[in-house]
């Protein structure tokens, strides 16, 4: 008996954003090997698998926009993260974040940060353990499986006279700005190019550079513009939480004079905040509708990411600031709808008998 193929709706908005995604893809690549590639692979072949099952279920079709859930989850994930780990993640992320809600178009909740928050929360040491720094000499990590992988470091890291096995524990550059007091350049978080030793006290530590598609920020940008051009994001979606991090962190930093908030430019290029204003708020099911909720909606999310970053106990804080604003969206959009639509008129009793 022949296996029926899946039948695919086509979804031209789904094919640009993975378009966009390339300019990411490419230099994640470059900078953590061609294990990057394996991840995405693995990511988005089970966030097919599990689409198609449940799919075939209540007859409907698998949706292009799997694909995209799969790679914008597997990009925020370290570079070394065990290959089972990414699987789980995109599984959870499908069925919870998106077919328990009946499928595409229903879902309350962005199915990449559901499995993203699920792996955070189901599996830290595997999470936080598995950071890197980045290859930097061309043809960097196109010609390596992975930095945890090579047999030699990269000559900027053999400098410092540690070994391979030294170096795969490290801080990446939030973790070492809140708990050491080190900021990486404005030049490596905007390129990439992080990596290195720095000094904590007594001891010496590794820079490692985050997950993999939030490494660089100039890649990030040209994807954003490739979005906004072809008008394939809202651009109400994608620059009020970039606004609303920049306000509070000047607020808190310049105006309360709360030291442990970093400048500016730190808190825009490190992390995964500009890589989520692109790529996750401005996912279009689980956003808000109107023009004012969207604005709310995102300065929403970009406040709570640096209130987390200052005040919580996670350093990233995205997954769960972007969670808070897709439980509040639908709200939003009744709220807006009630104080903006115009009570209507009392209707005027018309007499009608003789006198």
């Amino acid at each position: 008996m022949p296996i029926k193929l899946p039948d695919i709706q086509k979804q031209k908005i789904m094919v640009k954003v993975l378009y966009a995604l390339l300019p990411v893809i490419v230099t994640a690549t470059y900078f953590f090997g061609l294990r990057v590639l394996a991840v995405l692979a693995v990511s988005m072949l089970f966030a097919f698998l599990t689409e198609w099952f449940m799919a075939s279920r209540r007859g409907g079709k698998v949706t292009q926009a799997c694909f995209v859930t799969g790679a914008l989850y597997a990009l925020s994930l370290p570079p070394s993260i065990p290959f089972w780990i990414t699987a789980v993640g995109i599984v959870v992320g499908i069925l919870f974040g998106k077919e328990l809600f009946g499928g595409f178009g229903k879902n309350v909740f962005n199915p990449a940060i559901v499995g993203r928050a699920f792996v955070w929360l189901s599996f830290p040491l595997q999470m936080t353990n598995q950071f890197v720094p980045v290859f930097r000499d061309f043809p960097g990590g196109f010609i390596h499986w992975s930095m945890t992988a090579t047999e030699e470091l990269p000559e900027y890291l053999r400098q410092s006279g540690q070994d391979v096995v030294d170096a795969m524990t490290s801080a990446t550059p939030m973790v070492a700005s809140k708990s050491f007091d080190y900021e990486v350049g404005f030049l490596d978080l905007f390129t990439g190019a992080i990596g290195g030793f720095f000094e904590a006290g007594e001891q010496t530590l590794l820079l490692g550079a985050g997950s993999m598609g939030e490494v660089s920020a100039a890649a990030i940008l040209l994807g954003a513009a490739y979005l906004l051009y072809t008008k394939t994001a809202q651009w109400r979606l994608m620059i009020p939480p970039i606004l609303g991090a920049s306000a509070l962190c000047l607020f808190l930093r310049y105006g309360l004079g709360v030291e442990t908030v970093p400048p500016l430019h730190f808190t825009l290029f490190s992390g995964a905040l500009l890589f989520a204003a692109v790529f996750m708020v401005t996912e279009p099911v689980s956003a808000p509708k109107l023009p004012k909720s969207q604005w709310i909606y995102g300065l929403f999310i970009g406040m709570m990411i640096v209130f987390f970053r200052s005040y919580g106990i996670f350093y990233g804080a995205v997954a769960f600031s972007i969670l808070l604003g897709n439980m509040i969206a639908p709200s939003l959009d009744l709220w807006i709808k009630r104080f903006t639509t115009p009570a209507p008129k009392p209707k005027v009793a018309s007499g009608g008998g003789k006198a």
